[in-house]
């Protein structure tokens, strides 16, 4: 029977506690629902989609290991805490679907979430590696979004910028920054990537914006998800060392027709 619970009492602390919970309890099999390859990638991306370190996602699966049946030993020789012991005997009975679907939830909860059908085939890909569109989504969007909210003060090409998110505005970047001098403006874009190296892609309506604004444009990679994540920002991308191909694909679509007669 699914279990369910109110979105809207769950504080961003109790979410990254049913993370490590979750981790910890069903461990290898939570990383495959999640189509996380390694507990360090699932520490990265569920830490910075939820604002927190991902030390913390990664704290909270020692705390609660002693209470759940995996190789590790955990934080066995401390008490549990109050608010993790709260958090374990409401969840503790969870299944793997109905914890793991709570948490795509609150990670996308204006999307539609990408479930497996049964949970024979999460355990049956143990040694084939996870390949979910649902880590790879956040970790191409919120992960590497929130990345760069935590970091770009950091970056010397965004010094003294102010950040507008135009994260929901589908206007072909992430977000505007500016400045005080002048009212001119940057666009930011921003692509997470699993490994140090791989493909990125760009919409056409973003390499239409990146075309039009030129120097103004600024692609900001957050790399290496897997292991650390690091950065590199490319300012006017199309005109760069990069080199895009354009990619068509046709969608099929299948409707039903039905004749009403009188």
């Amino acid at each position: 029977m699914t279990m369910r619970v109110q979105m809207d009492n769950i504080s961003s602390r109790d979410k990254q506690i049913i993370c490590g919970l979750f981790l910890s309890k069903y461990d290898q099999a939570a990383l495959v629902y999640l189509g996380f390859q390694s507990f360090t990638e699932a520490f990265n991306t569920l830490g910075l989609s939820l604002h927190a370190k991902p030390a913390s996602i990664k704290n909270y699966r020692d705390e609660l290991d002693p209470f759940f049946p995996n190789t590790r030993k955990g934080w066995h020789q401390r008490p549990l805490r109050d608010h993790c012991k709260r958090i374990k005997d409401l969840y503790k009975r969870f299944s793997l679907s109905d914890l793991g679907d709570l948490i795509k939830s609150f990670l996308y909860p204006d999307q539609e979430l990408v479930q497996l059908p049964e949970i024979s085939k999460v355990l049956k890909k143990y040694n084939e590696g996870a390949d979910s569109s649902f880590a790879k989504r956040l970790i191409t969007g919120r992960a590497a979004e929130e990345y760069f909210r935590s970091n770009y003060s950091q970056m010397p090409e965004f010094d003294a910028c102010q950040l507008t998110d135009t994260t929901q505005w589908g206007c072909g970047f992430d977000f505007k920054m500016t400045t005080t001098k002048n009212d001119s403006f940057s666009a930011v874009e921003v692509k997470g990537m699993r490994n140090r190296c791989g493909q990125v892609q760009m919409t056409d309506l973003e390499y239409a914006m990146a075309d039009e604004l030129a120097d103004k444009f600024y692609l900001v990679l957050v790399r290496n998800f897997a292991e650390v994540p690091f950065h590199s920002v490319i300012r006017n991308p199309l005109r760069s060392d990069l080199d895009f191909a354009r990619i068509e694909r046709k969608e099929v679509r299948i409707s039903w027709l039905t004749n009403i007669q009188e």
